[in-house]
């Protein structure tokens, strides 16, 4: 589990967990399209954090700059579990 002193001993950039998962009710619902989606949670510059998601078939580092960025609390919480002050440092 994520927490908010995991983020501070963490370097800027550094990569929290990577992952591959599906596009419907079961997995991730971005688009309910039932593709498969490589998703990428990485630490921000001030111990803050995001999760970027794209196309199986892209790479880290694509989906890290010009993925789509996870809003929804369920999908955050169900693809990095996470307490409730690393979940607050979440860039939304």
């Amino acid at each position: 589990m994520l927490t908010l002193q995991d983020l501070k001993d963490m370097k800027p950039g550094t990569s929290i967990a990577t992952g591959v998962t599906i596009d419907n009710s079961q997995g991730v619902n971005m688009s309910n399209s039932n593709r498969m989606l490589r998703w990428i949670a990485f630490r921000g510059e001030i111990h803050d954090w995001a999760i970027y998601i794209g196309l199986e078939d892209a790479g880290w580092e694509f989906i890290k700059s010009y993925g789509d960025k996870v809003h929804d609390k369920e999908n955050i919480r169900k693809l990095v579990p996470c307490d409730d002050e690393s979940f607050k440092m979440y860039r939304h």
